[in-house]
């Protein structure tokens, strides 16, 4: 076996252990400007005018959540919450691609990284990603944490990560649905990754990982953003695609832990070392940090150049909606280092509630805060897909469905002896609509949002009076400094207060319907809070 540029005996037998071929010629944790060479000697991407690597992921602009399975064995049958999420697949299929992936790289270079998951070394585990793109070790490079000089030179992988675009599953013998698939073995600790470009797929199929073994340590893992203040006062922010949980929790008056991936033991820690940010229609104007990220060595996915130049277009959607780019951590100046904090002292769970009826911000009891964060919601708009007319709910369990092997309510159930140990509150924030739903109301404001936020952080929050929302049984204040008190509820912002009542009712239904779906399956858990 080739291994360069400089390698051990060690290095030898963890890369024959792993599979890889003694006719393969491996590159070996190579520096961030080798892999962008190689990248581009490769014909894998191009150099923007700054001097950032853009590629493209593809026939896949996104996950494949339909093409994900794990590995149904006597270690996750009773513990995986089987169904469209988390599809089965035989020990004896994974064996046979598995094997078939790893003959494949006879006689091939292939570019081996190691690095870790979880900012807390109690329980982080290393990682070792065998890919086909250099590009895509690049990727592995800035979302995951690097390991140091000493670490490498005895590494010992917990987990496996074999990732290669270009090799096509047999749905006949591989039990895959079509050509690209993820899958987990939980009891090989492996995780292969074929037939898609798109790298998010790696993170997000070590995230799932984390979310299987972490809360069986009592660590809730979390899909969040956090950042702390000066204080130490670290805060939480949940929402689906949208909601604006990058943009508010990148905040030039606290420091960002990290803005997607967290567990909370007796502090929350990030699991990354890097952030995955979407750039469609970003601007140094309206998120001057992740704008400023992106520089030598950070990656673009599916962007497009401004014609005859070499000026990235952020506003061009030809390939996709979902354009990204992945950079590390450190790129963030305003980061906290090491990326971990306090345990929270504020929650936030953000919904762009496009009917129009959920408040700007409303206290959660400690049963409520369970149930709308077993309900993730938000709303999708009129418009953003063929036959969608009004808005129509959107509901993603724990605001991470697509990653959860357990059931919802074992993540609830976490998240609810956590805020009960610690005090903690949480707020629910609607950062859609007022006034109307959409096509009648008007978004919120981000001032008013920010507003909002503002006031829960720094405690004024906690010396206002507050009334009761209906249908929803929701706390609302009266009173927050930044935004017109009757705009606090929503139900005064409509001009026909009749026409609320029924899209809220509307909507409160929605979420008993989505709840049902969990209960049912379950029989135990969470229970569903008075709306009254």
């Amino acid at each position: 076996m080739n291994i360069y540029p400089n390698h051990s005996a060690i290095d030898t037998d963890l890369l024959q252990c792993l599979g890889i071929p003694a006719t393969a010629t491996v590159a070996l944790n190579l520096t961030v400007p080798e892999l962008t060479q190689l990248a581009l000697d490769g014909g894998e991407g191009v150099l923007t005018e700054a001097g950032v690597l853009m590629c493209d992921t593809g026939k896949f602009t996104g996950r494949s959540p339909k093409d994900k399975f794990i590995v149904r064995d006597a270690l996750t049958e009773d513990t995986v919450w089987w169904g469209p999420v988390n599809q089965p697949i035989e020990p004896e299929q994974f064996d046979h691609l598995h094997r078939r992936m790893l003959a494949s790289l006879e006689g091939r270079s292939v570019f081996v990284r190691y690095v870790k998951a979880g900012a807390d070394p109690r329980y982080a585990i290393n990682i070792a990603v065998i890919n086909e793109y250099a590009w895509h070790n690049l990727f592995c490079h800035n979302l995951f944490i690097e390991t140091s000089e000493a670490e490498r030179a005895d590494f010992k992988p917990d987990w496996t990560i074999l990732n290669l675009p270009g090799f096509q599953a047999d749905p006949a013998t591989d039990g895959t649905r079509q050509g690209n698939f993820t899958i987990i073995n939980f009891s090989k600790r492996v995780i292969l990754i074929g037939g898609t470009g798109y790298a998010g797929e790696m993170k997000k199929g070590i995230f799932s990982v984390l979310n299987l073994t972490l809360p069986r340590k009592g660590v809730l893992s979390m899909h969040c953003s956090a950042n702390v203040g000066k204080a130490g006062d670290t805060a939480l922010f949940f929402g689906l695609s949208g909601t604006g949980k990058t943009t508010l929790s990148t905040d030039p008056e606290r420091e960002l832990i990290g803005d997607d991936e967290h567990g909370w033991s007796d502090q929350v820690f990030n699991f990354e070392g890097g952030c995955y940010a979407k750039v469609v229609n970003l601007s140094a104007e309206h998120e001057p940090e992740i704008y400023g990220a992106i520089r030598p060595g950070a990656v673009l996915e599916n962007t497009r150049f401004i014609p005859d130049s070499r000026i990235v277009d952020y506003a061009n959607q030809s390939v996709t909606e979902n354009t990204r780019t992945a950079y590390p951590l450190h790129y963030i100046a305003n980061r906290a280092n090491p990326s971990v904090g306090p345990v929270p002292r504020n929650i936030f769970f953000l919904t762009a509630d496009a009917f129009g009826v959920l408040p700007p911000i409303a206290k959660l009891t400690v049963e409520q805060a369970m149930y709308y964060f077993l309900s993730g919601y938000t709303a999708k708009l009129a418009g953003t897909e063929v036959g969608v007319k009004e808005p129509v709910p959107t509901f993603s369990a724990c605001f991470g469905a697509a990653f959860l092997p357990l059931h919802p309510f074992e993540y609830a159930g976490l998240l609810g002896q956590h805020l009960k140990a610690s005090d903690v509150p949480v707020w629910l924030v609607n950062t859609g609509w007022t006034g109307g739903s959409f096509g009648t109301g008007h978004r919120m404001k981000l001032a008013h949002t920010r507003a909002v936020i503002r006031g829960a952080l720094s405690g004024v929050l906690d010396r206002v009076e507050y009334q009761t929302l209906q249908p929803f049984g929701l706390q609302v204040p009266m009173a927050c400094p930044g935004i017109h008190e009757e705009l606090l509820n929503p139900r005064q912002t409509w001009r026909n207060r009749a026409d609320y009542d029924d899209t809220a009712t509307r909507l409160m239904r929605a979420f008993q319907e989505n709840y049902e779906t969990y209960h049912n399956a379950a029989g135990q858990g969470v229970e569903e809070p008075s709306f009254a």
